[in-house]
């Protein structure tokens, strides 16, 4: 009984210590994995808040690093700046380069940036191949880039480059192909065939569609590696220097040859008469003759010789160039009844420019045309011919572009004149002109020899002061002048002889080169110490040669000049200045409608 009561406690004992120590343990043993899945997850959670922030601060270190970015230099390669030894694939991954990133400009800060970020994991090249090059992908990429000019105008400018750099290489691939041997078939001349082929037809595709596709360059890559090859086979550079040389001089001869058929042809433009004049004056004389004789006057005769008016002088063939002059001066004039026009012209045009003012008279002015074939006494008291033999040019073989020089004999009754050339247009009143002083002087004109302005001249341009007649008489630092609107003192000019001093030098020039071209030279001879300087603002020149006459000075300008080949109503004329004269020309007229001229 002893025995079973102390088994019987140990027993409970057992059971005592299995029930209070096996949760313990259980505990403990649960406590354990809950930290350690604890600790797992906190580290694990911390991991992740450390990736979070480096990759915010990453980011944040990019954004500064691309608004602190500058955009990369456009570099443009020369051929002296080639070096054979340097790696050719690394210079024309990096022109590739250049170029994909330039027609993206407005992603090439963030394409730089992650270029060079991508770099540190080795991605560069992935991040290249996303760049667009041509076609649809670059105008998919950016939309915006197509509206800024000057992204625009820094990838063309980037793309002519490259397509110079091609045809610089097509011409090195020719000069060392003509160093092979005649007839040769090796493979390195098949080669150099086959990349000329190729460049040139990229060239040619550039030129369709503006576009320099992945292939051309990759085929600029192939070329610069034969060239490469060719350097080493042919290595004899003074050879390769004189065949370069002979190249360049047969290509300036035919620029040089090209520019002089040019000239010719544009001066040849500029003195051709427009289609629908030459049908203008052909209606214009038919009616003139149609008409009885006695309605073939021009009205106001009594006004012709009186010397209180103000009388202006044209001399022209161009019936439309003189109505402009003629309608501009009198819109513009104060006293419009005080005008008298002396239109001088040939025989052929005398019927059309009288037809013009007898059925489009100008209101209150006096017009008088008159033909020079009425001018009998020119050839017996001087003796003169006006046109130089054998020439084609117009200035010289023009007697009109002469007859200045004889105006006291033309108009014998006036005291002042003002001559207009047919290419003006007059902005201001010209009547208060006549008021100036002249200082015992003939001609008032504005001068032309102030350095730097587009009418600039000195006068051994065109004098030859190398023969000892002008290098006596002449200075060569004498200020120059215009002629196109001059108010001359026929009185003073009288009493000066100064035709006879014309008449001089035009004999003396016929026999000896002393003038260079047309009456300009020869009227500054004539007129030497007996020109009075006007203000620039009564005269503005180069409306006819150049696009660049400053807008301030046409506004203030008493008259502008169309002066040069570049005619307003010729098609060729500067655009910028045609409304200048075109608002003074009737294109309403039935006969300007008929001729089909019009704006």
């Amino acid at each position: 009984m002893r025995a079973f009561r102390k088994c019987s406690r140990t027993l409970i004992l057992c059971l005592l210590c299995v029930s209070v120590f096996v949760p313990i343990f259980l505990l403990s043993y649960r406590l354990k994995h809950i930290h350690s899945d604890v600790s797992e997850d906190f580290v694990e959670d911390l991991s992740m808040l450390k990736q979070r922030t480096e990759a915010q601060t990453f980011s944040k270190m990019v954004q500064e690093k691309i608004e602190g970015l500058k955009e990369p230099p456009l570099v443009v390669y020369k051929d002296d700046t080639y070096n054979p030894a340097v790696n050719l694939n690394f210079i024309e991954d990096t022109r590739f380069d250049e170029v994909r990133i330039a027609a993206n400009d407005t992603g090439s800060l963030v394409n730089d940036a992650t270029i060079h970020n991508a770099d540190e994991d080795g991605q560069k090249r992935q991040h290249l191949e996303e760049l667009p090059v041509s076609g649809a992908k670059e105008d998919s990429h950016i939309d915006g880039t197509h509206h800024d000019p000057v992204v625009r105008s820094r990838s063309r400018r980037t793309l002519d480059e490259k397509v110079k750099e091609m045809k610089d290489q097509v011409i090195r691939a020719k000069a060392y192909f003509n160093f092979t041997p005649q007839n040769s078939s090796s493979h390195f001349v098949k080669e150099l065939k086959l990349r000329i082929k190729e460049v040139e037809r990229a060239i040619s595709q550039f030129s369709k569609d503006s576009r320099l596709s992945r292939s051309a360059l990759q085929k600029m890559k192939a070329m610069e590696s034969t060239l490469l090859k060719a350097s080493r086979i042919y290595p004899d550079c003074a050879a390769m220097i004189k065949k370069l040389r002979s190249m360049t001089y047969n290509a300036e001869e035919q620029v040089r040859i090209q520019r002089n058929q040019e000239s010719f042809l544009r001066a040849l433009g500029g003195r051709t008469i427009p289609k629908g004049l030459h049908c203008l004056s052909m209606k214009l004389t038919a009616e003139y003759f149609a008409l009885e004789p006695d309605k073939r006057e021009l009205p106001y005769k009594n006004k012709l010789q009186n010397p209180h008016l103000y009388h202006v002088a044209i001399f022209s063939d161009n019936v439309l160039a003189c109505s402009v002059v003629v309608n501009s001066t009198i819109l513009t004039a104060r006293e419009p009844g005080k005008l008298v026009f002396h239109i001088l012209t040939d025989s052929l045009n005398f019927p059309a420019m009288s037809m013009w003012f007898l059925s489009n008279p100008p209101s209150k002015a006096t017009v008088h045309v008159k033909s020079i074939e009425d001018f009998q006494w020119l050839s017996t008291k001087y003796n003169v011919t006006l046109q130089k033999e054998g020439s084609i040019d117009p200035r010289y073989i023009s007697e009109l572009n002469h007859l200045r020089f004889y105006l006291p004999d033309v108009f014998p009754h006036l005291n002042k004149i003002v001559l207009l050339d047919h290419d003006v247009v007059v902005r201001r009143d010209l009547t208060r002109l006549c008021s100036i002083n002249m200082k015992g002087k003939v001609n008032a004109a504005v001068q032309t020899c102030k350095e730097g302005e587009p009418s600039f001249h000195r006068m051994d341009m065109l004098v030859n002061f190398t023969d000892p007649i002008i290098a006596n008489k002449f200075d060569e630092e004498t200020c120059t002048w215009a002629f196109g609107m001059n108010l001359f003192d026929l009185k003073e000019w009288r009493r000066r002889n100064l035709t006879g001093v014309y008449h001089k030098y035009l004999h003396l020039g016929n026999k000896r080169p002393l003038f260079t071209a047309g009456s300009l030279p020869i009227g500054w001879v004539t007129f030497y110490k007996q020109t009075i300087p006007l203000d620039k603002s009564w005269h503005v020149l180069g409306l006819g040669y150049d696009s660049g006459v400053s807008q301030e000075d046409i506004d203030h300008a008493s008259v502008v000049h169309f002066d040069g080949i570049l005619k307003p109503w010729l098609d060729i004329g500067i655009e910028r200045y045609k409304h200048l004269w075109k608002k003074h020309v009737k294109y309403e007229h039935p006969y300007l409608q008929q001729c089909n001229v019009h704006q």
